[in-house]
This record gives C-alpha cells, structure tokens and sequence, in this order.
C-alpha cells in the first residue's frame, strides 16, 4: 500500500504542508530537489511515471478519482485532505482544480549516457535563454510530441521543473529526455564534435528557408528566445541558420509555436 498516511488537514501550520505554502518561491523548491505538480491531468501523468512522489494534497473528490493510482505506486506517500477553498487558503491562490502533489527531482542522465540510449538518426532540441516557465513547458511538451530524443537547456534558461513548466508540459517533462547544461555552446560544439549537425532557427536574409533544409540526419535545432533570439556565441557554433518563411512585417514567433513547427517538419521529412 503506498498511501502511508491519509489524515484531513487539521492546521493549516502544520510543517508537513510547508511546500504547499511556498508554491510562488519556486527556487525554494528547486533548492530542496522538488517540484509540484499542479492539476489532475499532470498527477496523473506523475503517478504512472518513475518519478518518486513524496505527498499529495487533494479534495475528497480527487482522492476518490486517484486512489487506485496512489496505492499502486511502490513509494510510501503521504496525502492530505481538504476542501476546495482550505487548499486556497494553503496554497495562496485560486485553485481551478483540486489536486496537488509533491515529488521529487531525479538525478538527470548526462550527455553521453542519454545519446547512448537514443536511437538514430538524432532528433535534439536545444534552448537558451527562456525565462517565460509556461513556454519552457510548452517546449518540453512540443518535444514530447513529435519525439525530440533529447531537450538541451541552457544555462540562462529557468528550469523546467517549475510549478508552471511542469503544468506548461502537461506533465510531459516526466518522459521526456532532458539535459540542464551548464554551458550550452561547449554542449553544442562537443555535438558537433560527435557529427550532430547544429541549426538555428534565426531569421536573417542569408538563412535557409525550413523546408529546404535537411533534417533527416542526426541534427539539433538550437532555439532562442523571442526577441534577443540566440546569443552570437549560440550562433557562431551552430552549422547553419534556418528560418520560418513569413511576410516581410513579420519576424519572429514565440519560441513554443516555432519549436513546434521545426520538430513536425524534422519528423515529416524522416517519415
């Protein structure tokens, strides 16, 4: 059985709720290896991944709906109960559904482990520099659905583990393949080194169009934020620049919307 206690919350104080209280000091979290899942569709999506869940914190509905799936997780969890307007008070803020749990952050595989276990041709995604945790979570999701092998993020760039990434994701981020670098040019250029072709989206007057680039070989699309786009550094280690082709007054998209149509047009040429 893994529901080691299931008690009715008696204080909103009580020590055991702490991270339940502290869900907009996102680096507080990170700091203590965990992330919070938001909404029933991503605890669902938790609870039959190989994340270790620590707690849970839901109405008496939701308990009801997600009991099977707490008791047949191996890992002893220890879930609360309230109403929808005392998890509110808790949380400090307006709860469209009631369902929140607490995991941990898994040791994430490095660089050469993770393209050991993938399968070629190689399909990356790498970015830098996005801020925004609702677009990193749309990456991640963006990746997850058209099969990238592995996300590269990059240092200047939040983490993916954040309240609003993770619920951005859908709960994507606990399949899909990730690599925090600590230096993402010296990450792409030891890609290079192992013949993983980089290429930026960067619309510029000389870069190729998408569809007339190659993508079916092992190749890593390098993506920046809207606006400031990739760094020079980002830029002068990559292979090549390709654009999204647009009109004239138009001249960049959001980093999710782009991610998503590089990622269809690499799984449409490779199929």
């Amino acid at each position: 059985m893994a529901i080691s206690h299931l008690e009715p919350v008696q204080s909103l104080d009580a020590p055991e709720l702490q991270l339940y209280r502290t869900l907009k000091r996102v680096d507080e979290h990170e700091r203590a290896g965990v992330l919070v899942a938001a909404n029933n569709k991503v605890i669902k999506r938790l609870l039959a991944s190989r994340f270790t869940v620590i707690s849970a914190l839901l109405t008496p509905a939701w308990l009801e709906k997600l009991e099977p799936q707490l008791r047949a997780r191996p890992e002893p969890i220890h879930v609360f109960t309230a109403e929808a307007a005392l998890l509110e008070t808790i949380t400090g803020y307006q709860l469209h559904q009631g369902a929140l749990a607490v995991a941990k952050i898994p040791s994430l595989p490095d660089l050469e482990t993770l393209l050991k276990n993938s399968p070629r041709p190689l399909l990356l995604a790498a970015v830098e520099g996005i801020a925004n945790a609702e677009n990193l979570g749309a990456v991640v999701r963006n990746c997850a659905a058209f099969g990238a092998h592995i996300l590269l993020i990059g240092e200047t760039s939040n983490s993916p583990f954040q309240r609003r990434a993770v619920s951005g994701s859908m709960g994507t981020i606990f399949e899909q393949p990730i690599l925090q670098t600590e230096n993402l040019v010296a990450t792409l250029q030891s890609l290079r080194a192992r013949g993983v072709r980089c290429l930026a989206a960067h619309p510029r007057a000389d870069a190729k169009k998408l569809a007339h680039a190659d993508l079916r070989g092992d190749c890593c699309l390098v993506f920046g934020a809207e606006g400031p786009g990739l760094t020079a550094a980002a830029l002068a280690v990559c292979d090549d620049m390709v654009e999204i082709p647009m009109p004239s007054h138009m001249n960049s998209l959001n980093v999710a919307v782009a991610t998503g149509i590089f990622l269809y047009e690499a799984t449409r040429q490779r199929s």
